[in-house]
Protein backbone atom coordinates (compact mmCIF):
# COMPACT_ATOMS: atom_id res chain seq x y z
CA UNK A 1 0.00 0.00 0.00
CA UNK A 2 1.11 3.71 -1.14
CA UNK A 3 0.93 6.15 1.58
CA UNK A 4 -0.80 9.49 1.19
CA UNK A 5 1.37 11.87 3.68
CA UNK A 6 -0.21 15.70 2.93
CA UNK A 7 2.20 18.78 2.79
CA UNK A 8 0.99 21.75 5.16
CA UNK A 9 3.25 24.06 3.73
CA UNK A 10 0.98 25.69 2.00
CA UNK A 11 -1.91 26.08 4.98
CA UNK A 12 0.56 28.06 6.82
CA UNK A 13 1.68 30.20 4.39
CA UNK A 14 -2.06 31.39 4.36
CA UNK A 15 -1.81 31.91 7.95
CA UNK A 16 1.04 33.87 7.82
CA UNK A 17 -0.12 36.04 5.14
CA UNK A 18 -2.23 37.42 8.22
CA UNK A 19 -0.54 37.49 11.11
CA UNK A 20 -2.97 35.49 12.82
CA UNK A 21 -4.02 31.98 13.31
CA UNK A 22 -6.48 31.70 10.19
CA UNK A 23 -6.28 28.67 9.42
CA UNK A 24 -5.76 26.75 12.27
CA UNK A 25 -2.34 24.93 11.00
CA UNK A 26 -2.54 21.85 13.63
CA UNK A 27 -6.10 22.15 13.33
CA UNK A 28 -6.09 21.12 9.43
CA UNK A 29 -3.27 18.88 10.49
CA UNK A 30 -5.54 16.93 12.91
CA UNK A 31 -8.49 17.46 10.14
CA UNK A 32 -6.25 15.79 7.07
CA UNK A 33 -5.52 12.96 9.26
CA UNK A 34 -9.64 12.05 10.27
CA UNK A 35 -10.33 12.81 6.28
CA UNK A 36 -7.88 9.74 5.88
CA UNK A 37 -4.34 11.39 5.29
CA UNK A 38 -1.88 8.97 6.21
CA UNK A 39 1.23 10.69 7.19
CA UNK A 40 1.53 15.15 7.57
CA UNK A 41 4.52 16.30 5.75
CA UNK A 42 6.32 19.96 6.47
CA UNK A 43 9.37 21.23 5.21
CA UNK A 44 10.16 24.35 7.53
CA UNK A 45 13.12 26.95 5.99
CA UNK A 46 15.69 28.87 7.74
CA UNK A 47 13.23 32.60 7.32
CA UNK A 48 10.31 30.55 8.20
CA UNK A 49 8.28 32.06 5.73
CA UNK A 50 5.29 29.26 6.10
CA UNK A 51 6.29 26.39 8.48
CA UNK A 52 8.14 27.56 11.73
CA UNK A 53 9.60 25.67 13.94
CA UNK A 54 7.45 25.98 16.74
CA UNK A 55 4.81 24.97 14.52
CA UNK A 56 6.89 21.26 14.32
CA UNK A 57 7.15 21.24 17.78
CA UNK A 58 3.58 21.77 18.03
CA UNK A 59 2.54 19.36 15.42
CA UNK A 60 4.40 16.55 16.73
CA UNK A 61 2.02 16.42 20.09
CA UNK A 62 -1.07 15.74 17.54
CA UNK A 63 -0.15 14.05 14.78
CA UNK A 64 -1.14 10.50 15.01
CA UNK A 65 -0.43 8.91 11.99
CA UNK A 66 3.56 9.29 10.40
CA UNK A 67 5.16 12.27 10.64
CA UNK A 68 7.80 13.56 8.01
CA UNK A 69 9.87 16.64 8.20
CA UNK A 70 11.72 18.05 5.12
CA UNK A 71 14.82 20.10 5.05
CA UNK A 72 18.59 20.63 4.47
CA UNK A 73 20.22 19.50 7.47
CA UNK A 74 21.85 22.79 8.51
CA UNK A 75 22.50 22.20 11.96
CA UNK A 76 19.59 23.96 13.13
CA UNK A 77 17.71 21.50 11.40
CA UNK A 78 19.21 18.76 12.34
CA UNK A 79 18.94 19.97 16.41
CA UNK A 80 14.98 20.61 15.49
CA UNK A 81 14.43 16.37 13.94
CA UNK A 82 16.40 15.07 17.07
CA UNK A 83 14.32 17.02 19.62
CA UNK A 84 11.02 15.90 17.94
CA UNK A 85 12.70 12.87 16.79
CA UNK A 86 9.62 12.28 13.84
CA UNK A 87 9.01 8.66 12.27
CA UNK A 88 10.86 9.88 8.83
CA UNK A 89 13.13 12.46 7.92
CA UNK A 90 13.77 13.71 4.49
CA UNK A 91 16.50 15.21 2.89
CA UNK A 92 17.00 17.94 0.62
CA UNK A 93 19.56 19.60 -1.34
CA UNK A 94 17.55 23.26 -0.62
CA UNK A 95 19.43 26.56 -0.91
CA UNK A 96 18.48 29.01 2.33
CA UNK A 97 16.42 31.57 -0.48
CA UNK A 98 15.13 28.36 -2.88
CA UNK A 99 11.22 28.83 -3.41
CA UNK A 100 10.89 25.18 -3.54
CA UNK A 101 12.64 22.03 -4.29
CA UNK A 102 14.34 21.57 -7.76
CA UNK A 103 16.75 19.50 -7.28
CA UNK A 104 17.87 16.04 -6.04
CA UNK A 105 21.09 15.56 -4.24
CA UNK A 106 24.12 14.76 -6.21
CA UNK A 107 24.98 11.67 -3.72
CA UNK A 108 28.31 10.88 -5.64
CA UNK A 109 29.82 14.77 -4.84
CA UNK A 110 28.32 15.11 -1.19
CA UNK A 111 28.30 11.82 -0.49
CA UNK A 112 30.45 11.74 2.83
CA UNK A 113 28.31 14.81 4.12
CA UNK A 114 25.17 12.21 3.98
CA UNK A 115 26.65 9.55 5.70
CA UNK A 116 27.74 12.08 8.60
CA UNK A 117 24.28 13.10 8.62
CA UNK A 118 22.32 9.74 8.55
CA UNK A 119 24.68 8.91 11.07
CA UNK A 120 23.36 11.29 13.78
CA UNK A 121 19.52 10.67 12.81
CA UNK A 122 19.99 7.14 12.97
CA UNK A 123 21.78 7.31 16.79
CA UNK A 124 17.94 8.32 17.14
CA UNK A 125 15.86 5.93 15.42
CA UNK A 126 14.65 8.15 12.84
CA UNK A 127 14.02 7.24 9.49
CA UNK A 128 15.69 8.68 6.74
CA UNK A 129 14.88 9.41 3.28
CA UNK A 130 17.19 11.26 0.94
CA UNK A 131 15.63 13.39 -2.10
CA UNK A 132 16.83 12.29 -5.37
CA UNK A 133 16.39 12.44 -9.14
CA UNK A 134 15.54 9.44 -10.97
CA UNK A 135 19.56 8.63 -11.84
CA UNK A 136 20.77 5.39 -11.62
CA UNK A 137 24.10 6.43 -10.66
CA UNK A 138 22.60 8.56 -7.91
CA UNK A 139 20.25 5.62 -6.78
CA UNK A 140 23.43 3.23 -6.58
CA UNK A 141 25.39 5.49 -4.56
CA UNK A 142 22.93 6.78 -2.29
CA UNK A 143 22.82 3.45 -1.16
CA UNK A 144 26.22 4.26 0.16
CA UNK A 145 24.81 7.10 2.57
CA UNK A 146 22.97 4.42 5.20
CA UNK A 147 19.50 6.00 4.04
CA UNK A 148 16.68 4.00 4.50
CA UNK A 149 14.61 5.24 1.39
CA UNK A 150 15.09 7.30 -1.19
CA UNK A 151 12.39 10.10 -2.64
CA UNK A 152 11.85 10.40 -5.81
CA UNK A 153 11.96 14.42 -7.47
CA UNK A 154 9.10 13.64 -10.10
CA UNK A 155 9.17 17.75 -11.24
CA UNK A 156 10.25 16.38 -14.73
CA UNK A 157 7.55 13.38 -14.91
CA UNK A 158 4.77 16.16 -14.36
CA UNK A 159 6.04 18.41 -16.60
CA UNK A 160 6.38 16.01 -19.36
CA UNK A 161 3.36 13.67 -18.36
CA UNK A 162 0.81 15.15 -20.52
CA UNK A 163 3.10 15.43 -23.63
CA UNK A 164 4.03 11.52 -23.80
CA UNK A 165 3.26 9.58 -20.35
CA UNK A 166 5.28 6.74 -21.08
CA UNK A 167 8.27 8.49 -21.93
CA UNK A 168 7.81 10.59 -18.58
CA UNK A 169 7.96 7.84 -16.95
CA UNK A 170 10.82 5.49 -17.79
CA UNK A 171 13.60 6.79 -15.96
CA UNK A 172 11.55 6.84 -13.13
CA UNK A 173 10.33 2.66 -13.18
CA UNK A 174 14.05 1.89 -14.19
CA UNK A 175 15.87 3.87 -10.74
CA UNK A 176 13.00 2.34 -9.13
CA UNK A 177 13.65 -0.96 -10.05
CA UNK A 178 17.38 -0.36 -8.95
CA UNK A 179 16.32 1.14 -5.46
CA UNK A 180 14.01 -1.96 -5.04
CA UNK A 181 17.12 -4.46 -5.78
CA UNK A 182 19.57 -2.84 -3.62
CA UNK A 183 16.76 -2.24 -0.75
CA UNK A 184 16.00 1.32 -0.51
CA UNK A 185 12.84 2.34 0.32
CA UNK A 186 10.66 4.31 -2.23
CA UNK A 187 8.87 7.79 -1.80
CA UNK A 188 8.32 10.01 -4.22
CA UNK A 189 7.25 14.02 -4.28
CA UNK A 190 6.74 17.40 -6.22
CA UNK A 191 4.20 18.29 -8.79
CA UNK A 192 2.04 14.95 -8.19
CA UNK A 193 -1.44 15.64 -8.86
CA UNK A 194 -4.88 14.37 -9.94
CA UNK A 195 -4.03 14.24 -13.35
CA UNK A 196 -0.38 12.47 -13.19
CA UNK A 197 -0.64 10.82 -9.90
CA UNK A 198 -2.54 7.18 -10.74
CA UNK A 199 -0.77 6.18 -13.53
CA UNK A 200 2.64 7.32 -11.51
CA UNK A 201 1.79 4.98 -8.76
CA UNK A 202 0.66 1.81 -11.39
CA UNK A 203 3.68 2.30 -13.43
CA UNK A 204 6.04 2.33 -10.22
CA UNK A 205 7.17 -0.72 -8.16
CA UNK A 206 7.45 -0.20 -4.74
CA UNK A 207 6.19 2.82 -3.91
CA UNK A 208 5.83 3.11 -0.44
CA UNK A 209 4.58 7.01 0.14
CA UNK A 210 3.65 10.50 -1.92
CA UNK A 211 4.07 13.22 -0.30
CA UNK A 212 1.75 16.19 -1.71
CA UNK A 213 1.20 19.46 -1.06
CA UNK A 214 0.42 22.54 -3.26
CA UNK A 215 -1.56 20.53 -6.12
CA UNK A 216 -3.61 18.86 -3.05
CA UNK A 217 -4.17 22.30 -1.36
CA UNK A 218 -5.33 24.42 -4.70
CA UNK A 219 -7.61 21.28 -5.39
CA UNK A 220 -9.04 21.69 -1.84
CA UNK A 221 -9.67 25.43 -2.54
CA UNK A 222 -12.73 24.10 -5.08
CA UNK A 223 -13.79 20.27 -4.02
CA UNK A 224 -13.37 20.48 -0.22
CA UNK A 225 -10.05 19.47 1.73
CA UNK A 226 -12.01 16.34 3.11
CA UNK A 227 -13.18 15.10 -0.68
CA UNK A 228 -9.86 15.90 -1.82
CA UNK A 229 -8.03 13.91 -0.03
CA UNK A 230 -10.17 11.00 -0.94
CA UNK A 231 -9.69 11.74 -4.26
CA UNK A 232 -5.90 11.38 -3.94
CA UNK A 233 -6.61 8.23 -1.89
CA UNK A 234 -8.47 6.75 -4.97
CA UNK A 235 -5.40 6.80 -7.06
CA UNK A 236 -3.38 4.61 -4.86
CA UNK A 237 -5.48 2.08 -5.10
Amino acid sequence: MTKLSVNINKIATLRNARGANLPDLIKTACDCERFGAQGITVHPRPDERHIRYQDVYDLKKVVTTEFNIEGYPSESFIKLVIDVKPHQVTLVPDAPDAITSNAGWDTIAHLSFLQDVIMRFKQYGIRTSVFIDPVEEMILQAKKTGTDRVELYTEAYAKNYAADKQKAIQDYAITANVANKIGLGLNAGHDLNLENLQYFHQNIPGLKEVSIGHALICDALYLGLENTIQLYLKQLV
